[in-house]
């Protein structure tokens, strides 16, 4: 539970001292590294030190629920080391691509399915949860309908584009394009197909696909929330992928907890 909010059973927020360890010992660079190969400018991250969690460093109060960019690096363990400082409970990179005079060129394309945007059939709709002041909670079930919503979709955008990775988010899934000539579609372009893919049913945040929300989860971080790995999968791995309890994105301070119960 958090702050009123309900959540799949074994999923919590983490603490400062796990988050700290998370960064430490598991935060893969070298996967960071390979998902961004061949980027075509600098990469600006970002990170949320204590928005939805309240969990922060104390000399970080005035700023927990600000988005603070790292962009001035020398590379991803410089970046890990911001993060070490921060201590955030989640970590974004941004999709624009920039020249060398920071222009935007180009940017990533991307659909982000989240729980809270289907109708559970328990907990109703993401208006009934509002007005319970719970917009944020999910359930198992909602967890499993997303998954099916994210497999669908995946099988449709293949009819359209040729590079396409799925990452399980924390919360849901986020379906990433990386075909080469999308990096430079057109805002409207974009907003487009994502109102061609809304048209169609699909529960997707439009103002991320269209390049509104340019920020977004980055792979192998932490999301401090749920206290679940953000992590790639393979479509032939979704069907039965369960973040509940699937180790690949379960971090160790966890599954010590779980094992120590």
């Amino acid at each position: 539970m958090l702050n009123g909010y309900y959540m799949p059973r074994g999923m919590r927020p983490s603490n400062l001292e796990e988050r700290r360890r998370f960064y430490s010992e598991e935060f893969d660079v070298n996967g960071v590294r390979g998902w961004l190969r061949g980027w075509g400018g600098k990469i600006v991250f970002a990170v949320i030190i204590g928005r939805h969690t309240r969990i922060y460093p104390p000399e970080y109060e005035g700023d927990a629920s600000t988005t603070i960019l790292i962009d001035e690096y020398r590379g991803l363990r410089d970046v890990r080391r911001w993060i070490l400082k921060f201590l955030p409970e989640s970590v974004y990179y941004d999709r624009n691509v920039y020249d060398d005079n920071e222009n935007i060129i180009g940017q990533e394309m991307a659909f982000d399915l989240d729980p809270e945007n289907l109708t559970c059939p328990i907990h109703g709709s993401l208006e009934d949860k509002m007005k319970r002041h719970q917009g944020l909670s999910f359930c198992e079930i909602e967890l499993e309908m997303v998954k099916d919503e994210t497999i669908r979709l995946h099988e449709e955008l293949s009819k359209i584009f040729s590079d396409i990775r799925i990452v399980y988010s924390g919360r849901g899934f986020h379906i990433h394009v990386f075909d080469k000539d999308v990096f430079s579609w057109s805002k409207e372009k974009r907003k487009e197909i994502a109102e061609e893919i809304k048209g169609r049913g699909f529960m997707i945040d439009e103002w991320v696909t269209s390049g509104s929300m340019r920020l977004i989860r980055l792979p192998y971080s932490l999301h401090g929330m749920v206290s679940r790995i953000v992590t790639p999968i393979d479509i032939s791995r979704l069907e039965k992928f369960n973040p509940i309890e699937d180790e690949v994105c379960i971090p160790r301070f966890l599954k010590e907890s779980l094992r120590d119960g």
